[in-house]
């Protein structure tokens, strides 16, 4: 059953290029192509690199993004959600490990009509970015 339901993800999200979401019912984003910036430049990532998630799923009626797989924070609750331009914007803010300096602000987008997703997110010293799609759960 597990198998089913991933694949079942995988086929939504590599066809999700060419159809609308519903950005108020539950969706599965899978940010991609990481970039780190610092003051002395910038380099492709893996997610496992950053300590990112590889899969986040976002609820905005309860305003939860959960990550699935990877990742420092698992659950987080963005600060501010809007629809504009037709698109879906989530920014929000994280401490991460407490007694440390990894507190991050971020910024997420979702084009509505395709899924196409951008996220940016920076801390003290850094900056990092990825490109990505999202699709609605089946």
């Amino acid at each position: 059953m597990k198998k089913i339901v991933w694949i079942s993800v995988w086929m939504g999200l590599s066809g999700s290029a060419f159809a609308a979401i519903d950005t108020n019912a539950l969706l599965i984003c899978a940010p991609s192509r990481y970039t780190e910036c610092t003051p002395s430049g910038c380099e492709q990532v893996s997610s496992a690199a950053i300590n990112a998630p590889r899969f986040i799923t976002i609820d905005v009626k309860r305003k939860r993004m959960e990550s699935l797989q990877g990742g420092a924070n698992a659950i987080s609750k963005p600060d501010h959600i809007e629809r504009i331009d037709g698109k879906l914007i989530l920014q929000g803010v994280e401490d991460g490990v407490e007694g440390v300096r990894d507190g991050i602000g971020y910024s997420i987008a979702i084009v509505e009509d395709n899924g196409d997703m951008v996220l940016s997110a920076a801390s003290e010293g850094v900056s990092f970015s990825a490109f990505g799609a999202c699709t609605n759960l089946p």
